[in-house]
């Protein structure tokens, strides 16, 4: 009865934006308020977790979506971005710029985590596509891909970081064993898959489209790569810091402080600020416009994730989840495809990659131990099924969806079924290496 409200909500959600054409952020309020009704929720009990959700949701995002809008747009708006697609282009040609975006989305997405690396890179995305003249999507899904496979596989990422702790699993393994699982992953829903899409016609609404400037008036290489992949150095040189640190625990603080996501996006906008704006003839007050500009553009998003959060709380206040997980339980089936099959059913209901990944860990611990199973390759096999089709239940579908100006089919057949093949192939990587390594 649980499975059949969820999935009555989540096609009703559907139904409301694409039939009723009803707005995103009141169609979320309006099927979170149903679905907590549906469930029993006490009324008493309803509000507190709208606020709960909504709060938690934006609270850990909205600097980083914000500061890292206004980064975007000043990477576009001082030319960085085409300075870097440039570079791109004379490197790897435009025949393989797929391939050049997969690689950046690949190191960029070791240190930091998805939502930082999107609103980081989607200025590059944007002027790769603007310059040459290639869909958004096309140019967009190879570089997504790899963020994403990063952000679910790979440590120091929360998933797999608290995946690994829940399965007492070799750090060092997972991250090798990921790497090995990951290259294939990428490959195939990355520059393969974009192929697909290239014909696939889109009109962002969003404004970062980057102006054609000449080449002379353009900031440097070093200054635009360093100016805008500066949060990537300062969180991977302070997980470096903190991991040799030692004993020295003032050391490992000053380090992790400066290495958080929100407090590095503070210091490169401080840093991009005069590096890509005063430096480059801007007035501070020209600077200051384009970030309200940039928060104008990304406003709706902010409150269409919040709404999603709101959805994924009610769902876990309601007890939905640990319903579920009980159903799942009784599957007989070989631990690492079934952590794999409970993860994935998880975040088609919930959403959330790391709420799925963590409930399915619970879930299977128990006859993990009892098959034997290799817990890093576990950590993998969960981390897979949290990523598998993202839909409209999940923050990075909208965000997707509304950035590159798609329709939902299009957001589907592209970024629903990107996400898909990441999580199979996955699969059939943890399952390959289970044969080697046995």
């Amino acid at each position: 009865m649980v499975i059949l409200i969820l999935l009555i909500c989540i096609v009703a959600l559907i139904l409301l934006i694409t039939w009723a054409k009803l707005n995103t952020f009141l169609s979320f309020l309006v099927i979170s308020l149903m679905a907590a009704l549906l469930l029993g929720m006490p009324l008493d009990h309803i509000v507190p977790s709208v606020n709960k959700g909504l709060g938690d949701m934006l609270g850990s995002l909205v600097i980083v979506i914000a500061l890292g809008s206004m980064l975007g747009k000043l990477v576009g708006v001082s030319g960085a971005a085409q300075k870097i697609a440039t570079s791109m282009r004379n490197a790897f040609g435009e025949k393989y710029i797929t391939w050049a975006m997969c690689l950046t989305g690949f190191i960029v997405g070791i240190p930091l985590f998805y939502n930082v690396g999107f609103f980081l890179l989607i200025p590059i995305i944007f002027s790769v596509a603007t310059k040459y003249k290639l869909p958004l999507v096309y140019v967009g899904i190879p570089m997504l891909a790899s963020l994403s496979v990063m952000h679910g596989f790979l440590p120091p990422h929360p998933s797999p970081m608290a995946l690994q702790i829940q399965f007492h699993a070799d750090i060092v393994k997972v991250f090798v064993y990921g790497i090995i699982v990951a290259v294939p992953a990428i490959v195939i829903s990355g520059p393969l898959f974009a192929r697909t899409l290239r014909n696939m016609k889109t009109t962002s609404v969003i404004a970062l489209s980057v102006q054609d400037i000449r080449d002379d008036k353009l900031p440097g290489l070093w200054n635009s790569i360093l100016s805008s992949l500066l949060p990537v150095i300062l969180i991977g040189v302070s997980s470096i810091i903190t991991r040799f640190a030692g004993g020295n625990v003032t050391i490992k603080h000053i380090a992790g402080f400066l290495g958080d996501a929100n407090i590095a996006m503070m210091e490169t906008i401080a840093i991009a600020t005069y590096t890509l704006g005063v430096r480059q003839g801007m007035k501070l007050t020209e600077v200051m416009n384009v970030y309200a500009e940039a928060i104008r553009e990304v406003s709706m998003i902010l409150l269409i994730i919040g709404s999603a959060g709101i959805l994924k709380q009610i769902f876990l206040d309601s007890g939905a989840n640990g319903q579920i997980a009980t159903i799942l339980q009784g599957l007989n089936l070989p631990p690492l495809l079934l952590g794999w099959i409970i993860a994935a059913i998880l975040r088609l209901c919930l959403g959330s990659a790391t709420v799925a990944g963590l409930t399915a860990a619970g879930i299977i611990y128990p006859l993990m131990h009892q098959s034997g199973a290799d817990p890093n390759l576990m950590v993998l096999s969960v981390g897979a099924g949290s990523l598998f089709c993202s839909h409209v239940n999940d923050t990075s579908f909208w965000v997707t969806k509304e950035y590159f100006g798609l329709s939902m089919k299009q957001t589907f057949l592209s970024w629903s079924l990107m996400e898909t093949l990441v999580s199979v192939i996955g699969l059939i990587g943890v399952l390959i290496l289970n044969i080697i390594v046995r």
